[in-house]
C-alpha cells in the first residue's frame, strides 16, 4: 500500500507590505501545531520515509518540526515546491514515488487544488472527510491518501483516507 500525505505549512507571521513572503517565519503556535500534527501522523501509523519541501522558510520550519517527531525520514527540499500548482506537485510526487509513505509540505492554493484533483479522481473512504478537504485547507492541514497499488503514482488510484486539522486539535484540548 502506497501512501501520501499532502501538509499545508503551519501558521506564519502576516504578510504585508515590505514583508518578504519567501522569508515568513512560523509563529510559536504554528510551531506547535506542526509538532502535534506529526505526533497524530506517527500515532496513526503514517509516518513518512521522505519528505518533499518547499524551500520558503515557513515550509522548511514546519518540516523541522516535524522531524523532531518522525524518525528516519529523509528530507528533500525542493525550489520547486514554492507557491506550485498541481502539474509542479504531481511532478515532484511521481518523481519521489519510491517512498511507502511520502509527505509534502507546501503551500495553497497548490496543495488544496492537487488534494482536490486526487479527491476528484480516486474518491475518498468518507464523505465528511471529503466535505473538509473541499472547503478548506488551512494552515497545518494534512490530507492523508491510500493506494492499494504500489505501482507509480497515478492519482485515480488514491482514495481520501483522512484529514488533520490543527484546529480540531487545539479544540479538543480546550474542551478537555
Amino acid at each position: 500500500m502506497k501512501r501520501l500525505i499532502l501538509m499545508r505549512h503551519a501558521k506564519t507571521e502576516p504578510w504585508g507590505e515590505g514583508v518578504d513572503d519567501f522569508a515568513r517565519a512560523l509563529t510559536e503556535r504554528g510551531k506547535e501545531d506542526a509538532k502535534r500534527m506529526a505526533e497524530e501522523l506517527v500515532g496513526m501509523g503514517w509516518s513518512p520515509e521522505r519528505i518533499l519541501v518547499s524551500t520558503a522558510r515557513r515550509a522548511r520550519e514546519t518540516c523541522s518540526e516535524v522531524a523532531k517527531v518522525v524518525e528516519g525520514e529523509k528530507v528533500r527540499p525542493m525550489e520547486s515546491l514554492y507557491l506550485s500548482g498541481v502539474r509542479g506537485l504531481v511532478d515532484a510526487v511521481a518523481q519521489n514515488d519510491g517512498a511507502g509513505t511520502l509527505m509534502v509540505i507546501g503551500h495553497n492554493p497548490g496543495l488544496h487544488d492537487f488534494s482536490m484533483e486526487i479527491l476528484r479522481e480516486g474518491g475518498s473512504l468518507d464523505h465528511q472527510d471529503a466535505r473538509r478537504v473541499v472547503e478548506k485547507f488551512p494552515t497545518s492541514c494534512c490530507a492523508l491518501f491510500e493506494a492499494d497499488e504500489n505501482g507509480a503514482f497515478v492519482p485515480v488510484h488514491f482514495r481520501l483516507a483522512g484529514v488533520l486539522r490543527a484546529k480540531d486539535y487545539r479544540e479538543a484540548d480546550a474542551s478537555s
